[in-house]
């Protein structure tokens, strides 16, 4: 499933002119599991990360990710859906994702839970859970910066259409969790807020 997405990521976005460019602050050892965690400002993001991660992998979203064509055939196959205003749903999709990065699968986590509703769009506050989540099992983070994305497609395009280009993503050196507790998810949620507002802001 992982290579149709990236197949169909790919195609998709070369017919309207859209390609992707990764920028590494250090080379990434797929070998190894991680929690991906990029901004989040076009629906161009999920493609983006498609195509970055080179190991087995899913994505924990939004349930209604299950209502749309594409995105509903891997959210009823391969990722996690939550619905992050109920705990019950919340807590089943976060244990969900602990069997999967324990059993060596990477999970894309997007921490700010949606795309920002202003124009153009801005960070807004991460969620803690992928934070505690990696101090919990030991696993390496990734931050990603989506840098401009939103320019070529805001979105889902609806509003401001789309136009041809090239996506620009930054990833970051990973974070390691080995030495970290719970008492440290807030400074880590907040040390990866950091890392990404400086660059996309930059």
């Amino acid at each position: 499933m992982n290579k149709v997405r990236r197949l169909w990521g790919f195609l998709s976005s070369i017919t309207v002119g859209i390609l992707y460019n990764f920028s590494f602050e250090e080379p990434i050892d797929w070998k190894k599991t991680y929690i991906i965690c990029p901004n989040h400002i076009s629906n161009l993001d999920i493609t983006a990360m498609s195509l970055l991660v080179k190991n087995n992998f899913c994505f924990m979203g939004k349930e209604e990710l299950m209502d749309e064509f594409v995105t509903g055939i891997f959210f009823r196959s391969v990722d996690i859906p939550v619905n992050r205003e109920s705990k019950m749903s919340s807590f089943r999709a976060f244990k969900q994702t602990a069997e999967r990065l324990t059993n060596g699968t990477t999970v894309i986590i997007f921490p700010e839970g949606k795309i920002p509703d202003e124009y153009p769009p801005q960070l807004h506050e991460f969620k803690n859970g992928p934070f505690r989540l990696a101090i919990e099992l030991k696993i390496p983070i990734i931050p990603v910066t989506s840098l401009n994305t939103w320019q070529k497609l805001w979105d889902t395009g609806l509003e401001y259409g789309s136009k041809p280009g090239i996506c620009n993503i930054f990833v970051h050196r990973p974070i390691e969790t080995a030495n970290l507790t719970l008492d440290d998810a807030d400074a880590l949620r907040d040390k990866v807020f950091g890392i990404i507002k400086q660059k996309f802001e930059a």
